[in-house]
């Protein structure tokens, strides 16, 4: 049992970085382009206005670019990675700010609005440490499928199918 949740938290590793990966080769080829996606133990889906066949020629480079170890493009720094680490450590600023009863709501806030400021100041940077973990460069054993679109109300869904 334990070998096959190491099996699924390892491909959706690997997913997750080829898709940061192929966001990056899209994003740099039409710099207009707002882009999302979302990893899974079976590939991944791109949102936004891209073409299937841009997905396609992305996710085969981006496999290439990994394989020869430009591990950098697993590393994204719009990933929800760094939005979690954000909201973790500006929380626990606001609530280690406000806790205790004798201090005035000016006070309180005196104190939460610098410790909530080196939050987010420190978050960016762990963020991008933290996404180490929730990414695998190493995508020697990944091959694509499939990779076919549809349209989700006005958003192009971009699902991407390994092995």
């Amino acid at each position: 049992m334990l070998t096959l949740l190491n099996e699924i938290v390892r491909r959706t590793r690997q997913h997750h970085a080829i898709e940061h990966a192929t966001i990056h080769l899209l994003s740099s080829r039409n710099k207009s382009v707002r882009l999302s996606g979302l990893s899974d133990p079976t590939g991944f889906v791109i949102y936004g206005g891209v073409e299937e066949e841009e997905v396609r020629q992305a996710v085969g480079d981006a496999l290439l670019r990994l394989q020869a170890g430009e591990k950098t493009l697993a590393i994204h720094p719009n990933c929800g990675t760094n939005l979690v680490t954000t909201a973790l450590l500006t929380t626990f600023a606001a609530l280690l700010a406000t806790s205790g009863k004798r201090r005035t709501v000016a006070d309180k806030f005196g104190l939460a609005l610098p410790m909530m400021l080196v939050a987010i100041v420190v978050s960016k940077p762990l963020g991008l440490y933290f996404q180490e973990y929730t990414t695998l460069a190493d995508v020697s054993d990944r091959w694509v499928v499939d990779v076919s679109s549809q349209k989700v109300g006005r958003v192009v869904a971009t699902r991407v199918t390994f092995e």
